[in-house]
This record gives structure tokens, C-alpha cells and sequence, in this order.
């Protein structure tokens, strides 16, 4: 029982998205998040006010399930199939991100500072992940998908703007890790 508390390692869970992105190139079917939330404005009638929401969302229904089960299989991974797994980071690391008061860092998954229910008591907090989501939003409209969606999908149909949008996530991902991040949190 203990193996499946344990994280799965590249060799089991590499083989099992190739294996899926397999059968939707087979089924036809692209994969990314970021499009769910266009089929969700759609289904709630965002396509009476703007061009972009008029579409068939129907056809959209089975990314809506993976989302759904991504979602599920999260919760459900986090709070039964695991016991208290943190990341194994490097020593320097931790000290660096509890200097910056994350004094989470090491001992879970995600730092509750950001994640915890705390965090909407800080104004600075609920700025930059206000901030952040709209970043996010907008990005992911102007590459034309998430990272999800160019990296594994994309990549997988030999896509070259997907290749040129993932090397653009890994280097603005690089910025905010080393110039972003510790700027925000030392003021």
C-alpha cells in the first residue's frame, strides 16, 4: 500500500500522458485547460456580448469532464493518496524562501502562505494573485492556449508556435522565480 502513497516516478507517469496524448491525437481531440474557461463563458452566455463565445461549447464537453477530473483526482491525491509529501528542495532554498518569510518552505507541497485561507487578510496578497490571474488570463489568450495545452498537446502534434510559446513560459518562469518573486516579497 505504501508505493501508491508515494509519488509516481517519471518512468510510470511519462508513459501513462504519452499514452493520452495518444489516443486525442487518434480521437482528434487537442488538450489544454485554458480553453475550458472560454467553454464555461460560453455556456453561461458570454456569446450574446461577444464574438469570441460563439461556438459550439457542446463539442467541448468531454475537456470539460478532464477538468473536472483533474480537479477531483487533486483532491483526491492530496488528501488520501499521499502522506504529508514535500518536495525535496534544495537546503540553500529553503533558508532563501524563509528569509523571505515563507517559513513553509520544505515541509509542504505548496507554501500556505500563498495558499492558505490567510492570505485573502493581506492586502499586498490578494493584489498580486488578482494581479497574477490576469496575467495568467491574458497570456494564456495571446500564446493561444496554457501551458498544458502548447506544452503537452502542442509539442506532441510537433507544433512550432507551442514549441516557441513553451520556451517562452520556462523563460518568463525564470524571470519571476529569480527577479520577480524576491522583489515582491522583500518589500
Amino acid at each position: 500500500m505504501h508505493w501508491i502513497l508515494a509519488p509516481w516516478p517519471w518512468y510510470v507517469s511519462g508513459p501513462l500522458i504519452a499514452f493520452t496524448m495518444f489516443l486525442l491525437l487518434y480521437m482528434g481531440k487537442t488538450f489544454g485547460m485554458s480553453s475550458n474557461l472560454r467553454t464555461i463563458c460560453t455556456l453561461l452566455g458570454a456569446g450574446k456580448t461577444a464574438r469570441l463565445f460563439r461556438f459550439d461549447w457542446k463539442s467541448q464537453r468531454w475537456n470539460l469532464l478532464v477538468m473536472v477530473g483533474a480537479a477531483i483526482g487533486g483532491f483526491l491525491a492530496s488528501h488520501y493518496l499521499s502522506i504529508h509529501q514535500a518536495p525535496k528542495i534544495n537546503e540553500k532554498t529553503v533558508q532563501d524562501l524563509q528569509k523571505m518569510g515563507f517559513e513553509s518552505a520544505g515541509k509542504t507541497y505548496v507554501p500556505t502562505e500563498l495558499y492558505g485561507s490567510q492570505v485573502f487578510s493581506s492586502p499586498k496578497m490578494v493584489a498580486i494573485l488578482f494581479i497574477g490571474g490576469l496575467l495568467v488570463g491574458f497570456g494564456s489568450r495571446y500564446a493561444g492556449g496554457c501551458t498544458s495545452g502548447h506544452s503537452i498537446s502542442g509539442i506532441s502534434n510537433l507544433q512550432l508556435p507551442s514549441l516557441i510559446a513553451t520556451i517562452g513560459f520556462f523563460i518568463g518562469g525564470l524571470i519571476m522565480v529569480h527577479f520577480i518573486f524576491p522583489y515582491l516579497f522583500s518589500l
